[in-house]
């Protein structure tokens, strides 16, 4: 395969099929991983020669592809910094947050869009860091504490547009409805201070960065001290009543 240089025609097209395709695989398996669906609708697939996992229920499928298609048109136009897949708890708590984010380098007026760029990451190359994006995802679990089981949990797909900017994609008849505002609390700029964030993975095309992060929010690790705390309370409890007896 060519080493040529990314023009900034194919390094946005490399984007978009990484938001419409590893995307939209990332967040299936980041709903495998995380639990949030019971493991047996699930089925292990293989991507970018990567162990994955993709669902078998087609509600829940047709909703994620038809996000991620309308993030993509969004994408072509410009608009778009973040993508985050927002796991929630029954009452619409954020308990993690896997951010996508998306930074344009440079700007090329459109009659240079097909001139190569400078220092761009070599073709070739583009599918290898896709590829790493899945890795670490596959891994994410030795990084996160666990979330809290109560079989409620779902999620969200929110997307964050560069300041000033609203949707203004054309959407076909057979487009998902329009995008609706987010609850300020499933969105980054919601976030407590007190959230940790992980970062898993970062990618430099020269011409657009990407990385990919995951941030556990206040009220989850809240939760999980009040957890260990009773836990504790628990066991010194029965080690009270064993020395008693």
């Amino acid at each position: 395969m060519s080493s040529q240089s990314l023009t900034f025609n194919q390094a946005v097209g490399g984007i978009i099929e990484f938001s419409l395709c590893t995307v939209e695989v990332a967040i299936h398996t980041i709903l495998y991983v995380r639990q949030v669906y019971p493991a047996d609708i699930f089925v292990r697939r293989k991507k970018y020669e990567t162990p994955v996992y993709q669902s078998r229920h087609q509600s829940l499928n047709e909703y994620i592809a038809g996000a991620v298609k309308a993030i993509g048109d969004e994408l072509v136009l410009g608009n778009v910094e973040k993508v985050v897949v927002v796991i929630k708890d029954k009452d619409e708590v954020a308990l993690e947050r896997f951010i996508f984010s998306i930074q344009t380098m440079i700007a090329i007026e459109l009659f240079n869009k097909d001139t190569s760029v400078e220092g761009a990451m070599a073709t070739a190359s583009l599918g290898q860091y896709f590829r790493s994006f899945m890795v670490k995802l596959n891994m994410i679990e030795s990084q996160l504490a666990e979330l809290p089981r109560d079989g409620e949990n779902t999620f969200a797909i929110v997307m964050e547009l560069r300041e000033g900017r609203a949707p203004s994609a054309t959407p076909n008849k057979d487009d998902p409805p329009p995008w609706i505002p987010a609850t300020n609390q499933h969105t980054t700029s919601g976030a407590s201070e007190r959230a940790e964030l992980h970062m898993i993975r970062a990618v430099d095309t020269g011409v657009i960065n990407l990385s990919l992060a995951v941030q556990e929010s206040a009220d989850k690790l809240r939760f999980l001290a009040l957890l260990e705390s009773a836990l504790k309370g628990e066991q010194n409890q029965a080690e009270a009543s064993l020395k008693r007896t």
